[in-house]
């Protein structure tokens, strides 16, 4: 029954953490580039059904070890590098990627205007 208790603690904890991270990822969202890509329909397929899990997967172990190891990095000084190694990096080739481009941020369609 204890250890239940603390597990539910730890992942409530992790779960907090997830939703700051989130959070304060949202700003990077809007100075994202512009991608110049266009992917195929293969690496677009490529991407959904592979990388995007596996970027997933990445993001949620980064997440865990950078809760394991924030108290160590908080002492060493260095907890902002090891958030963005562990958790931004593989988040933002997640997230912040149109479907089969190599590059991450968004892809925009320029609106050009002429003048008569």
């Amino acid at each position: 029954m204890l250890v239940k208790k603390w597990l539910a603690g730890k992942f409530s904890q992790a779960m907090t953490m997830l939703g700051l991270m989130a959070v304060l990822l949202a700003p990077q969202m809007a100075y994202s580039q512009a991608v110049e890509e266009n992917p195929s329909a293969v690496a677009m397929a490529g991407d959904l059904i592979i990388a995007r899990p596996l970027l997933l997967g990445a993001t949620v172990l980064g997440t865990a070890i950078y809760v394991v190891s924030l108290p160590f990095s908080l002492a060493g000084g260095n907890a902002i590098e090891a958030g963005e190694t562990l958790v931004l990096g593989p988040a933002e080739s997640t997230f912040i990627r149109c479907l089969g481009c190599t590059r991450s941020g968004y892809k925009q369609d320029v609106v050009t205007f002429e003048e008569d």
